[in-house]
């Protein structure tokens, strides 16, 4: 993790009250699947599908807290890395989740929004990617911004390919790219970029994650692994968050 990034591991407790000051947007580094399977000599398999239990009790938690914008890291462009029969059954698992689960996030008015590249992708996953955002466009509650098969340096790579193209065909001036022009050529254009990231299993890297977005965002990195994130857990975190002074390069409210 850069060095201009502060991070605490959270406390051992939360205190079981909503927060005074819950962000808008969290965002989640999934960590630690295989690594508590394996302190309890279960399949690696076995930890993604209690990730996925942890998923479902994330989503709950942040409509009962008040989060707008929830993003979790399902699949990275690196993951494709992995062993083909894990990859398979992450594959699998995302499969069920969006057929199992998206009708109870219809109804509890949360609405998807998948970022990372569609290309390359089989017509099942990209169908089922589609479907989801195409039935809760509507709904006004929570965002579900699920990251699937992303990567932050090739989000900014595709926004910079989009940025080209258009000057190359006249529709915008050189001088007219600024901050604002990258942000709305990004995949996550019309999200606020997240106030809290919150990683799993005490690592402590961004591992390519929202790379552009979360350069003033608060890091909590939380000790346990992802299948034991709790609401508890999520109370925690936000706990954290409210002693931290965010500044955004300028001086405290407190300073004399």
């Amino acid at each position: 993790m850069t060095a201009d990034v502060e991070t605490v591991v959270r406390p051992d407790s939360a205190s079981s009250q909503t927060p005074a000051r819950v962000p808008d947007h969290v965002a989640i580094i999934m960590d630690g699947n295989g690594r508590w399977a394996a302190r309890r000599g279960l399949p690696r398999v076995e930890g993604h599908r209690r990730g996925v239990e942890a998923v479902r009790r994330a989503v709950r938690s942040a409509i009962e807290l008040g989060v707008r914008y929830l993003t979790i890291y399902s699949f990275s462009a690196e993951n494709w890395r992995r062993p083909p029969a894990e990859v398979a059954d992450l594959m699998g698992l995302l499969k069920l989740f969006m057929l199992r689960d998206l009708a109870e996030l219809h109804a509890n008015d949360v609405r998807v929004r998948i970022i990372g590249a569609r290309d390359g992708l089989s017509p099942d996953i990209a169908g089922l990617l589609e479907e989801a955002e195409r039935r809760t466009c509507r709904n006004t509650g929570l965002t579900l911004v699920v990251a699937f098969n992303y990567g932050g340096r090739q989000e900014i790579l595709r926004a910079v390919r989009r940025l080209a193209e258009a000057v190359a065909e006249g529709r915008l001036r050189p001088d007219a790219i600024g901050l604002d022009a990258i942000t709305g050529a990004l995949d996550t254009a019309g999200i606020p970029d997240p106030d809290l990231v919150i990683r799993t299993s005490g690592e402590q890297r961004l591992s390519n994650f929202l790379t552009w977005q979360t350069a003033y965002a608060e890091y909590v990195i939380a000790p346990e692994f992802w299948p034991d994130f709790d609401h508890e857990s999520f109370l925690a975190a936000l706990d954290e968050y409210n002693r931290r002074d965010r500044r955004f390069g300028g001086l405290s409210d407190k300073a004399g």
